[in-house]
């Protein structure tokens, strides 16, 4: 399999999907993940570019204004993670994240793995349609947080 991602666009009415990096407004999702989110505050812009170019992304746009955005974090073989997803504020309620996970979940790059793994605080409903449920043992699951992240995710605090 090609470890490169293959780009495409997928168009519904005035918005699309696209997985060309180029397109990406980086200066946005670096604001919205940073400032916006409950998982990313105080992420850096360096960390969200460099995560970006290790991932495949998918940004949402009306137009050519981007209005959405997520990553899979995957080797294209047995596991993929869904990370940072979220529609803008005045784009929410009209089925794009329905659509993009729809798009997701159909990418040709993105089949046949082992598993998906995602982590949400208020989106279980969204997910469960995709076939995401909890972990099946989560005893088995471990995470090393690192002491010395600048980042303040709400899932650290106690």
């Amino acid at each position: 399999m090609n470890s490169k991602p293959i780009s495409g666009t997928w168009q519904r009415g005035e918005y699309s999907i696209s997985t060309d990096p180029a397109r990406l407004d980086i200066e946005l999702i670096h604001d919205f993940l940073s400032n916006h989110s409950y998982w990313a505050a105080g992420r850096s812009r360096d960390v969200v570019a460099r995560s970006i170019e290790n991932s495949l992304p998918f940004g949402i746009y009306k137009g050519s204004q981007q209005i959405g955005f997520a990553r899979i974090v995957t080797d294209y073989a047995t596991f993929a993670w869904v990370a940072d997803v979220f529609i803008l504020p005045d784009h929410r309620e009209r089925g794009l994240s329905k659509w993009l996970m729809e798009v997701i979940i159909a990418h040709p790059q993105l089949q046949g793995f082992r598993r998906w793994i995602l982590s949400t605080r208020d989106a279980h409903g969204l997910y469960k349609r995709f076939g995401f449920i909890k972990l099946h043992r989560p005893e088995r699951w471990m995470e090393r947080p690192d002491p010395n992240m600048k980042e303040s995710p709400d899932y650290w605090k106690k």
